[in-house]
């Protein structure tokens, strides 16, 4: 990796991020179906704002905020107004243990604490090595609930719902 750097996701960007997804669905079936139109699926309705992380030209990975849902709020105990969702974050499998994810998590908090809105975000339980990025940041861990899917092994997904900081000096993620 020449120079990773972290950018407001722009349209050119698009390609790139399908292309970065594709990687991260054959190695860990995330998202668990393919999705129809990739593209709507990395800028759902809810979506805020998105960043991309860059080497170079390659798109390495992608994060979004996002307006939470009312399932979100209600396990986090604050009102929606207050949240913003982190979601679609994801790094290509060719640029994982590179700290890529925890930039761009940083980046998302970052973004959140400026519009003084504090982080949520769900995670399916399965997503381990995911989960062990967020607590090692700080997160908290707020609950779990049954989704009305199924991963890819078949069981119904348990989603663990987690709170971040709410301040720039309450994040400690790793830096690498």
């Amino acid at each position: 990796m020449n120079e990773l750097k972290i950018h407001p996701r722009a349209g050119d960007h698009m390609p790139g991020c399908t292309e970065a997804l594709a990687t991260v669905h054959a190695a860990d079936r995330y998202p668990v179906d393919w999705p129809a139109d990739p593209e709507g699926w990395l800028t759902p309705r809810s979506m805020l704002a998105a960043w991309v992380a860059v080497d170079g030209s390659e798109i390495l990975g992608h994060v979004v905020l996002a307006r939470p849902g009312k399932a979100l709020a209600t396990a986090v105990g604050l009102p929606a107004q207050r949240l913003v969702s982190v979601a679609r974050l994801f790094v290509s499998a060719r640029a994982r243990r590179r700290g890529v994810a925890a930039k761009l998590l940083d980046k998302a908090v970052e973004e959140a604490v400026v519009h003084g809105l504090r982080p949520v975000l769900e995670v399916e339980a399965g997503a381990t090595a995911a989960i062990k990025l967020y607590e090692r940041a700080r997160w908290r861990y707020v609950g779990s609930f049954a989704a009305d899917w199924t991963t890819a092994d078949g069981r119904v997904a348990q989603m663990r719902s987690y709170v971040g900081p709410s301040e720039r000096g309450e994040r400690c993620l790793m830096r690498h």
